[in-house]
């Protein structure tokens, strides 16, 4: 593990507010969230805060919010979000000097909106190759040391077999040491063996297992008959 929590402190803040309106954001400012596992995933909703937390979380740990990994120095031109620069973390023993020394930072964020651009600026020639290809790129050549890996929805480029071979780089980070954390609405990537996962809300934050979550009942059900979902939404 390299973080074991991560927490943000504020003296005082407008729930009417964003980001302090979310759920989620102010459960991690009253309780902080703990990570219980090298792999934790964060599922929820469009809008229910799991992309606010981990851009907070690269930011924290000083990775670019523009995505990018640890061989960049901070260069968002729009700074770290009020969140962000709030977040604290108590670090793992292997952690410690990650997390405050620049030199010894191991570690990759990948966001969706912005990872061809973020990926061309690591030399990897996304216009040279498709969508999901450039996502796999990024998985083969940047997912190599020790470190803490923060993923934003990293399926949305991703065939049903890409995110397979996610899992496996995934897993083979975990298994070195490393860290991952990913928000995600997939139920593939959901299903690793022993992943932490913590579905997002109007509730906050809260732990559930696989088979519990609300993704992975619509699929199987939509998938068991789709018509039970489309006559509510086509035409008749």
């Amino acid at each position: 593990m390299i973080v074991e929590r991560a927490y943000a402190h504020l003296s005082s803040y407008d729930e009417d507010v964003w980001p302090w309106s979310v759920p989620c954001v102010r459960q991690l400012i009253e309780e902080g969230l703990r990570f219980t596992a090298p792999v934790t995933f964060l599922v929820g909703e469009n809008g229910s805060g799991k992309s606010t937390l981990v851009e907070a979380l690269a930011e924290g740990f000083g990775l670019d919010s523009y995505g990018g990994s640890h061989d960049w120095r901070y260069a968002s031109p729009r700074g770290k979000s009020a969140l962000g620069e709030r977040m604290r973390f108590d670090a793992a023993p292997r952690g410690r000097r990650m997390a405050t020394s620049w030199a010894a930072r191991k570690g990759f964020f990948l966001r969706a909106e912005t990872a061809l651009d973020a990926l061309g600026r690591e030399g990897l020639s996304p216009d040279s190759v498709s969508h999901g290809e450039g996502f796999l790129a990024a998985f083969r050549g940047k997912f190599l040391h020790t470190g803490l890996y923060v993923l934003d929805e990293p399926e949305a480029a991703l065939s049903f077999a890409s995110c397979l071979e996610l899992i496996g780089h995934i897993d083979r980070l975990a298994k070195e040491g490393g860290q991952v954390v990913c928000a995600t609405h997939s139920p593939l990537l959901t299903a690793l063996p022993g992943a932490d996962i913590v579905e997002v809300g109007d509730h906050g934050m809260r732990r559930v297992a696989w088979r519990e979550l609300g993704v992975v009942d619509h699929w199987r059900r939509y998938l068991a008959d789709p018509h039970a979902y489309l006559r509510h939404i086509l035409d008749a």
